[in-house]
Protein backbone atom coordinates (compact mmCIF):
# COMPACT_ATOMS: atom_id res chain seq x y z
CA UNK A 1 0.00 0.00 0.00
CA UNK A 2 1.17 3.63 -0.90
CA UNK A 3 2.56 5.25 2.68
CA UNK A 4 2.46 9.20 3.10
CA UNK A 5 5.70 10.32 4.52
CA UNK A 6 4.15 13.79 5.33
CA UNK A 7 1.06 15.45 5.50
CA UNK A 8 0.34 18.82 6.71
CA UNK A 9 -2.64 19.91 6.52
CA UNK A 10 -4.10 15.91 8.02
CA UNK A 11 -6.66 14.10 6.14
CA UNK A 12 -10.59 14.65 7.40
CA UNK A 13 -12.40 11.42 7.32
CA UNK A 14 -15.97 11.69 8.38
CA UNK A 15 -17.72 8.48 9.03
CA UNK A 16 -21.77 9.62 9.19
CA UNK A 17 -24.20 6.03 10.55
CA UNK A 18 -28.36 6.30 9.36
CA UNK A 19 -30.67 6.04 11.42
CA UNK A 20 -28.94 4.69 14.45
CA UNK A 21 -30.41 5.05 18.17
CA UNK A 22 -27.85 6.44 20.52
CA UNK A 23 -27.69 2.97 22.65
CA UNK A 24 -27.23 0.83 19.78
CA UNK A 25 -23.07 -0.15 20.22
CA UNK A 26 -21.37 -2.12 22.01
CA UNK A 27 -19.08 0.72 23.94
CA UNK A 28 -22.29 2.22 25.17
CA UNK A 29 -23.60 -0.77 26.68
CA UNK A 30 -26.34 -2.60 24.64
CA UNK A 31 -27.18 -6.13 25.55
CA UNK A 32 -27.24 -7.31 22.49
CA UNK A 33 -25.42 -5.53 19.48
CA UNK A 34 -22.00 -5.96 18.69
CA UNK A 35 -19.65 -3.13 17.05
CA UNK A 36 -16.10 -3.91 17.85
CA UNK A 37 -14.53 -1.68 15.26
CA UNK A 38 -17.12 1.35 16.47
CA UNK A 39 -15.99 0.23 19.87
CA UNK A 40 -12.27 0.48 18.97
CA UNK A 41 -12.28 3.71 17.86
CA UNK A 42 -14.47 4.88 20.75
CA UNK A 43 -11.36 3.68 23.11
CA UNK A 44 -8.90 5.69 20.32
CA UNK A 45 -11.05 9.18 20.16
CA UNK A 46 -12.14 12.05 22.34
CA UNK A 47 -15.74 10.46 22.90
CA UNK A 48 -18.20 12.61 23.66
CA UNK A 49 -21.30 10.44 24.63
CA UNK A 50 -23.51 12.82 25.07
CA UNK A 51 -23.04 14.68 21.64
CA UNK A 52 -26.15 15.86 19.31
CA UNK A 53 -27.60 16.62 16.04
CA UNK A 54 -29.71 19.79 15.88
CA UNK A 55 -32.20 18.77 13.67
CA UNK A 56 -33.19 14.60 13.64
CA UNK A 57 -33.59 14.02 9.77
CA UNK A 58 -31.78 13.01 6.77
CA UNK A 59 -31.31 15.82 5.12
CA UNK A 60 -31.18 18.56 7.30
CA UNK A 61 -28.36 16.73 9.66
CA UNK A 62 -26.47 16.35 6.88
CA UNK A 63 -26.89 19.46 5.24
CA UNK A 64 -25.58 20.73 8.77
CA UNK A 65 -22.68 18.76 8.20
CA UNK A 66 -22.38 20.23 5.08
CA UNK A 67 -22.89 23.98 5.64
CA UNK A 68 -21.52 24.39 9.41
CA UNK A 69 -25.25 26.01 9.40
CA UNK A 70 -28.64 25.25 11.47
CA UNK A 71 -31.39 24.29 10.04
CA UNK A 72 -32.92 27.61 9.79
CA UNK A 73 -29.65 29.33 8.76
CA UNK A 74 -29.25 26.97 5.40
CA UNK A 75 -33.02 26.51 5.10
CA UNK A 76 -32.57 23.23 4.22
CA UNK A 77 -35.59 22.38 6.94
CA UNK A 78 -36.64 18.55 5.92
CA UNK A 79 -36.55 16.15 3.40
CA UNK A 80 -38.61 16.57 0.76
CA UNK A 81 -40.42 20.01 -0.58
CA UNK A 82 -44.47 19.74 -0.01
CA UNK A 83 -46.35 20.43 -3.32
CA UNK A 84 -47.62 23.71 -1.24
CA UNK A 85 -49.25 26.81 -3.27
CA UNK A 86 -45.52 28.92 -1.67
CA UNK A 87 -43.70 26.17 -3.27
CA UNK A 88 -45.73 25.98 -6.47
CA UNK A 89 -45.45 29.89 -6.52
CA UNK A 90 -41.58 29.46 -6.02
CA UNK A 91 -41.13 27.36 -9.14
CA UNK A 92 -43.64 29.26 -11.33
CA UNK A 93 -41.57 32.28 -10.67
CA UNK A 94 -37.94 30.98 -11.28
CA UNK A 95 -39.41 28.88 -14.31
CA UNK A 96 -37.27 25.78 -12.82
CA UNK A 97 -38.56 22.61 -10.89
CA UNK A 98 -39.03 23.14 -6.89
CA UNK A 99 -36.29 20.32 -6.15
CA UNK A 100 -33.65 22.27 -7.85
CA UNK A 101 -35.05 25.58 -5.91
CA UNK A 102 -34.42 23.52 -2.75
CA UNK A 103 -31.07 22.15 -3.59
CA UNK A 104 -29.77 25.37 -4.47
CA UNK A 105 -29.55 26.44 -0.90
CA UNK A 106 -26.01 25.38 -0.88
CA UNK A 107 -24.94 27.16 -3.49
CA UNK A 108 -25.70 30.37 -1.16
CA UNK A 109 -24.08 29.22 1.94
CA UNK A 110 -21.03 26.97 0.39
CA UNK A 111 -19.68 23.84 1.70
CA UNK A 112 -16.86 22.67 3.45
CA UNK A 113 -15.52 20.46 0.33
CA UNK A 114 -15.22 24.17 -1.50
CA UNK A 115 -13.42 25.90 1.37
CA UNK A 116 -10.86 22.64 1.75
CA UNK A 117 -10.30 23.04 -1.76
CA UNK A 118 -8.53 26.42 -1.63
CA UNK A 119 -5.89 24.80 0.99
CA UNK A 120 -5.17 22.25 -2.00
CA UNK A 121 -7.89 19.21 -0.59
CA UNK A 122 -9.17 16.56 -2.56
CA UNK A 123 -12.31 14.95 -1.43
CA UNK A 124 -14.65 12.54 -2.18
CA UNK A 125 -18.16 11.84 -1.47
CA UNK A 126 -19.73 8.62 -0.84
CA UNK A 127 -22.85 7.66 0.31
CA UNK A 128 -26.12 9.24 1.61
CA UNK A 129 -26.11 12.86 -0.42
CA UNK A 130 -29.12 14.87 -1.09
CA UNK A 131 -28.06 18.20 -2.98
CA UNK A 132 -27.53 17.18 -6.56
CA UNK A 133 -24.65 15.85 -7.67
CA UNK A 134 -21.01 15.52 -5.88
CA UNK A 135 -19.77 18.27 -7.71
CA UNK A 136 -22.92 20.82 -6.55
CA UNK A 137 -21.37 19.57 -3.53
CA UNK A 138 -17.84 21.20 -3.82
CA UNK A 139 -16.42 17.72 -3.85
CA UNK A 140 -13.22 16.59 -6.56
CA UNK A 141 -14.63 13.28 -6.99
CA UNK A 142 -17.99 10.98 -5.90
CA UNK A 143 -20.38 9.01 -6.84
CA UNK A 144 -23.85 10.25 -6.90
CA UNK A 145 -25.29 11.85 -10.03
CA UNK A 146 -27.90 13.75 -8.64
CA UNK A 147 -30.90 15.90 -9.30
CA UNK A 148 -31.77 15.78 -12.15
CA UNK A 149 -30.60 12.14 -13.27
CA UNK A 150 -32.82 9.55 -12.50
CA UNK A 151 -31.92 7.18 -9.33
CA UNK A 152 -33.60 7.97 -6.24
CA UNK A 153 -33.28 11.53 -4.32
CA UNK A 154 -30.72 8.99 -1.21
CA UNK A 155 -27.84 9.50 -3.14
CA UNK A 156 -27.99 6.92 -6.35
CA UNK A 157 -24.77 5.47 -6.88
CA UNK A 158 -23.69 6.06 -3.82
CA UNK A 159 -25.80 3.64 -1.73
CA UNK A 160 -23.58 1.49 -3.45
CA UNK A 161 -20.80 1.90 -0.69
CA UNK A 162 -20.93 -0.23 2.30
CA UNK A 163 -23.66 -2.46 1.36
CA UNK A 164 -22.26 -3.65 -2.02
CA UNK A 165 -18.30 -2.44 -2.12
CA UNK A 166 -15.81 -0.02 -0.55
CA UNK A 167 -13.24 -0.19 -3.14
CA UNK A 168 -14.21 3.51 -4.52
CA UNK A 169 -13.54 4.87 -1.08
CA UNK A 170 -10.09 2.34 -0.69
CA UNK A 171 -8.92 3.63 -4.52
CA UNK A 172 -9.34 7.47 -3.36
CA UNK A 173 -7.62 7.25 -0.26
CA UNK A 174 -4.91 5.44 -2.37
CA UNK A 175 -5.07 7.85 -4.87
CA UNK A 176 -4.76 10.87 -2.69
CA UNK A 177 -1.60 9.51 -1.25
CA UNK A 178 0.48 8.82 -3.61
CA UNK A 179 -0.18 11.79 -4.98
CA UNK A 180 0.65 13.25 -1.48
CA UNK A 181 -2.63 15.22 -1.71
CA UNK A 182 -4.75 15.87 1.58
CA UNK A 183 -8.19 14.71 1.71
CA UNK A 184 -11.43 14.54 3.11
CA UNK A 185 -14.10 11.87 2.57
CA UNK A 186 -17.39 12.13 2.84
CA UNK A 187 -18.48 8.25 3.87
CA UNK A 188 -21.74 7.88 4.67
CA UNK A 189 -23.33 4.53 3.89
CA UNK A 190 -27.02 4.08 3.77
CA UNK A 191 -26.59 1.61 6.85
CA UNK A 192 -27.96 0.92 9.21
CA UNK A 193 -30.94 2.80 7.38
CA UNK A 194 -33.59 0.29 5.75
CA UNK A 195 -33.90 -1.28 3.98
CA UNK A 196 -32.70 -4.24 6.78
CA UNK A 197 -31.14 -6.68 5.41
CA UNK A 198 -27.85 -7.72 6.53
CA UNK A 199 -26.05 -11.11 5.69
CA UNK A 200 -27.67 -13.90 6.89
CA UNK A 201 -24.90 -14.69 9.10
CA UNK A 202 -25.53 -11.53 11.25
CA UNK A 203 -29.24 -11.93 11.15
CA UNK A 204 -28.94 -15.24 12.83
CA UNK A 205 -26.75 -14.51 15.32
CA UNK A 206 -29.40 -12.11 16.71
CA UNK A 207 -32.22 -14.79 16.13
CA UNK A 208 -30.06 -17.21 18.47
CA UNK A 209 -29.73 -14.14 20.86
CA UNK A 210 -33.76 -14.66 21.60
CA UNK A 211 -34.46 -11.14 19.49
CA UNK A 212 -37.31 -10.87 17.32
CA UNK A 213 -36.88 -11.02 13.95
CA UNK A 214 -37.47 -7.60 12.95
CA UNK A 215 -35.85 -6.34 15.79
CA UNK A 216 -32.83 -8.71 14.87
CA UNK A 217 -32.88 -7.59 11.25
CA UNK A 218 -31.87 -3.92 12.14
CA UNK A 219 -29.53 -5.22 14.89
CA UNK A 220 -27.72 -7.08 12.14
CA UNK A 221 -27.68 -3.83 10.14
CA UNK A 222 -26.06 -2.41 13.08
CA UNK A 223 -23.29 -4.85 12.73
CA UNK A 224 -22.99 -4.93 9.35
CA UNK A 225 -22.78 -1.13 9.41
CA UNK A 226 -19.30 -1.68 12.29
CA UNK A 227 -17.91 -4.33 9.54
CA UNK A 228 -17.29 -1.59 7.16
CA UNK A 229 -15.75 0.84 9.60
CA UNK A 230 -13.62 -1.75 10.11
CA UNK A 231 -12.17 -1.85 6.71
CA UNK A 232 -12.32 1.97 6.17
CA UNK A 233 -10.02 2.60 9.47
CA UNK A 234 -8.25 -0.80 8.92
CA UNK A 235 -7.45 0.09 5.48
CA UNK A 236 -6.26 3.75 7.18
CA UNK A 237 -4.12 2.22 9.88
CA UNK A 238 -2.25 -0.17 7.43
CA UNK A 239 -1.51 2.68 5.06
CA UNK A 240 0.75 4.79 7.25
CA UNK A 241 -1.35 7.49 7.55
CA UNK A 242 -3.13 7.01 10.31
CA UNK A 243 -0.95 9.93 12.38
CA UNK A 244 -1.91 11.92 9.52
CA UNK A 245 -5.78 12.00 9.47
CA UNK A 246 -8.30 13.50 11.40
CA UNK A 247 -11.72 10.86 11.85
CA UNK A 248 -14.80 11.87 12.90
CA UNK A 249 -17.76 9.90 13.82
CA UNK A 250 -21.05 11.11 13.89
CA UNK A 251 -24.77 9.66 13.13
CA UNK A 252 -27.17 11.83 11.44
CA UNK A 253 -30.44 10.90 13.71
CA UNK A 254 -31.73 8.24 16.12
CA UNK A 255 -33.91 5.11 15.69
CA UNK A 256 -36.18 2.80 17.67
CA UNK A 257 -37.11 -0.10 16.04
CA UNK A 258 -40.38 -1.38 16.51
CA UNK A 259 -41.40 -5.03 16.00
CA UNK A 260 -44.10 -4.51 13.70
CA UNK A 261 -41.81 -2.61 11.19
CA UNK A 262 -40.75 0.85 10.94
CA UNK A 263 -39.13 3.23 13.69
CA UNK A 264 -41.11 4.32 16.73
CA UNK A 265 -42.21 7.41 17.78
CA UNK A 266 -39.48 9.63 19.94
CA UNK A 267 -36.91 8.87 17.50
CA UNK A 268 -36.16 9.90 13.90
CA UNK A 269 -37.58 12.77 13.13
CA UNK A 270 -38.30 14.32 16.71
CA UNK A 271 -36.62 16.47 19.23
CA UNK A 272 -36.38 13.18 22.10
CA UNK A 273 -33.21 11.87 23.03
CA UNK A 274 -33.66 8.88 20.50
CA UNK A 275 -33.79 10.90 18.05
CA UNK A 276 -31.08 13.95 18.55
CA UNK A 277 -28.67 12.61 20.73
CA UNK A 278 -25.60 10.25 19.28
CA UNK A 279 -21.94 9.48 20.37
CA UNK A 280 -19.22 11.94 18.59
CA UNK A 281 -15.84 10.68 18.47
CA UNK A 282 -12.94 12.28 17.04
CA UNK A 283 -9.61 10.57 16.52
CA UNK A 284 -6.24 12.02 15.44
CA UNK A 285 -3.39 9.53 16.64
CA UNK A 286 -0.59 11.86 18.45
CA UNK A 287 -2.75 15.03 18.48
CA UNK A 288 -5.71 13.82 20.23
CA UNK A 289 -5.55 11.69 23.29
CA UNK A 290 -8.54 9.43 23.65
CA UNK A 291 -10.61 10.13 26.38
CA UNK A 292 -14.50 9.89 27.77
CA UNK A 293 -15.10 13.26 27.52
CA UNK A 294 -18.52 14.27 29.66
CA UNK A 295 -18.88 17.69 27.72
CA UNK A 296 -21.52 18.28 25.35
CA UNK A 297 -21.00 18.28 21.71
CA UNK A 298 -22.57 19.01 18.62
CA UNK A 299 -22.58 18.75 14.58
CA UNK A 300 -22.85 22.18 14.43
CA UNK A 301 -19.17 22.08 15.50
CA UNK A 302 -17.82 19.40 12.85
CA UNK A 303 -17.60 22.01 10.20
CA UNK A 304 -15.36 24.68 12.47
CA UNK A 305 -13.75 22.21 13.83
CA UNK A 306 -12.73 20.27 10.66
CA UNK A 307 -11.51 24.33 9.11
CA UNK A 308 -9.25 24.30 11.95
CA UNK A 309 -7.64 21.34 11.42
CA UNK A 310 -7.30 22.51 8.08
CA UNK A 311 -5.65 25.60 8.47
CA UNK A 312 -8.55 26.93 6.76
CA UNK A 313 -11.55 29.37 5.96
CA UNK A 314 -15.00 29.08 5.49
CA UNK A 315 -17.14 31.68 3.57
CA UNK A 316 -18.66 33.28 6.57
CA UNK A 317 -18.67 32.75 11.18
CA UNK A 318 -20.30 29.76 12.02
CA UNK A 319 -22.15 28.99 15.04
CA UNK A 320 -20.80 26.13 16.30
CA UNK A 321 -17.39 25.87 18.25
CA UNK A 322 -13.86 25.05 17.10
CA UNK A 323 -12.91 22.24 19.41
CA UNK A 324 -10.01 21.64 17.97
CA UNK A 325 -7.95 23.47 20.76
CA UNK A 326 -9.42 21.65 23.62
CA UNK A 327 -9.71 18.17 22.05
CA UNK A 328 -5.48 18.71 21.83
CA UNK A 329 -5.07 20.09 25.02
CA UNK A 330 -7.58 18.07 27.21
CA UNK A 331 -8.96 20.98 28.97
CA UNK A 332 -12.64 21.41 29.41
CA UNK A 333 -14.70 23.04 26.71
CA UNK A 334 -16.44 26.10 28.27
CA UNK A 335 -19.90 25.57 26.64
CA UNK A 336 -22.96 24.09 29.12
CA UNK A 337 -25.76 24.57 26.31
CA UNK A 338 -27.08 23.01 23.25
CA UNK A 339 -29.84 24.31 20.97
CA UNK A 340 -32.21 22.09 17.87
CA UNK A 341 -35.19 22.41 15.89
CA UNK A 342 -37.20 20.05 14.81
CA UNK A 343 -39.34 20.38 11.27
CA UNK A 344 -42.09 18.90 9.52
CA UNK A 345 -40.63 15.79 7.09
CA UNK A 346 -41.93 17.73 3.96
CA UNK A 347 -40.91 21.47 3.91
CA UNK A 348 -44.20 23.94 3.93
CA UNK A 349 -42.21 26.94 2.04
CA UNK A 350 -38.48 26.43 0.93
CA UNK A 351 -37.54 30.00 1.55
CA UNK A 352 -39.15 30.17 4.91
CA UNK A 353 -37.85 27.67 7.10
CA UNK A 354 -40.18 28.44 10.21
CA UNK A 355 -43.26 27.64 8.09
CA UNK A 356 -42.62 23.44 9.35
CA UNK A 357 -41.32 24.75 12.54
CA UNK A 358 -42.48 22.19 14.90
CA UNK A 359 -40.35 22.12 18.06
CA UNK A 360 -37.23 24.26 18.80
CA UNK A 361 -35.19 22.43 22.42
CA UNK A 362 -32.36 23.80 24.40
CA UNK A 363 -29.75 21.58 26.79
CA UNK A 364 -28.52 23.09 29.79
CA UNK A 365 -26.27 20.92 31.50
CA UNK A 366 -29.01 18.28 32.30
CA UNK A 367 -32.25 20.18 31.94
CA UNK A 368 -34.09 20.43 28.52
CA UNK A 369 -36.76 22.57 27.19
CA UNK A 370 -39.04 21.46 24.53
CA UNK A 371 -41.20 23.86 22.94
CA UNK A 372 -43.53 23.43 20.18
CA UNK A 373 -44.77 25.43 17.53
CA UNK A 374 -47.62 25.57 15.03
CA UNK A 375 -45.42 24.73 11.69
CA UNK A 376 -47.29 22.59 9.12
CA UNK A 377 -47.10 19.13 9.92
CA UNK A 378 -47.81 17.93 6.45
CA UNK A 379 -48.63 14.14 6.04
CA UNK A 380 -46.35 13.64 9.33
CA UNK A 381 -46.01 10.28 10.76
CA UNK A 382 -45.76 11.88 14.73
CA UNK A 383 -47.19 15.20 14.69
CA UNK A 384 -46.53 16.72 18.29
CA UNK A 385 -49.24 15.17 20.29
CA UNK A 386 -49.35 18.27 22.42
CA UNK A 387 -48.58 21.72 22.79
CA UNK A 388 -47.55 22.52 26.16
CA UNK A 389 -44.18 23.17 27.20
CA UNK A 390 -42.00 19.95 28.10
CA UNK A 391 -39.19 20.06 31.04
CA UNK A 392 -36.97 17.13 31.46
CA UNK A 393 -33.99 16.34 34.03
CA UNK A 394 -31.76 14.40 31.34
CA UNK A 395 -29.41 13.18 34.01
CA UNK A 396 -32.57 11.19 36.43
CA UNK A 397 -34.51 11.21 33.52
CA UNK A 398 -32.76 10.08 30.55
CA UNK A 399 -35.85 8.56 28.81
CA UNK A 400 -38.04 11.82 29.12
CA UNK A 401 -41.16 10.03 31.13
CA UNK A 402 -41.72 12.71 33.66
CA UNK A 403 -42.52 16.25 32.18
CA UNK A 404 -41.58 18.77 35.08
CA UNK A 405 -42.61 22.18 33.44
CA UNK A 406 -45.77 22.47 35.34
CA UNK A 407 -43.72 22.60 38.91
CA UNK A 408 -40.69 24.31 37.31
CA UNK A 409 -42.05 27.76 35.99
CA UNK A 410 -39.09 29.95 36.56
CA UNK A 411 -36.84 27.22 34.99
CA UNK A 412 -39.09 26.88 31.99
CA UNK A 413 -38.87 30.54 31.40
CA UNK A 414 -35.28 30.76 32.11
CA UNK A 415 -34.43 28.18 29.68
CA UNK A 416 -37.01 30.18 26.75
CA UNK A 417 -35.01 33.21 27.33
CA UNK A 418 -32.06 30.63 26.18
CA UNK A 419 -33.92 29.72 23.28
CA UNK A 420 -34.52 33.48 22.07
CA UNK A 421 -31.12 34.83 22.60
CA UNK A 422 -30.84 32.31 19.65
CA UNK A 423 -33.43 33.67 17.55
CA UNK A 424 -36.89 34.49 17.68
CA UNK A 425 -39.63 32.61 15.57
CA UNK A 426 -41.79 35.49 14.65
CA UNK A 427 -43.72 33.91 12.37
CA UNK A 428 -44.78 31.44 14.51
CA UNK A 429 -46.46 30.70 17.50
CA UNK A 430 -45.10 28.71 20.61
CA UNK A 431 -47.90 26.81 22.38
CA UNK A 432 -49.93 26.13 19.81
CA UNK A 433 -50.51 23.20 17.04
CA UNK A 434 -51.13 23.93 13.51
CA UNK A 435 -54.74 22.81 12.37
CA UNK A 436 -54.98 18.88 11.22
CA UNK A 437 -53.63 18.70 7.29
CA UNK A 438 -56.83 17.30 5.37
Amino acid sequence: MPTLVHSQPPNIVLILSDDQGYTDYGFMGHEHIETPNIDKLARQSALFRRGYVPTALCRPALSTLITGHYSHQNRTTGNDPAPTPANIAHAKEAGKDIRELLISHIDRVGTLPEWLAKEGYVSFQSGKWWEGSYQRGGFTEGMTRGYPHPGGRHGDAGLAIGRETMKPVIEFINRSVTAEKPFFLWYAPIMPHTPHNPPTRLLDKYLNKGVPKRIAQYYGMCEWFDETCGTLLDHIDNSGIAEDTLVIYITDNGWIQKEVGGYGPRSKRSPYEMGTRTPIMFRWPGKISPADRPELCSSIDFVPTALAAAEAEGSRDYPGLNLLPQLISGEAIQRDTLLGETFAHDIADIETPQASLLYRWVIHGHDKLLLTYDGATGAMRYPPPTADPQLYDLKNDPLEKVNLAETNPEKVEKLSEMLNDWYIPCQRQAGKLAPVSP
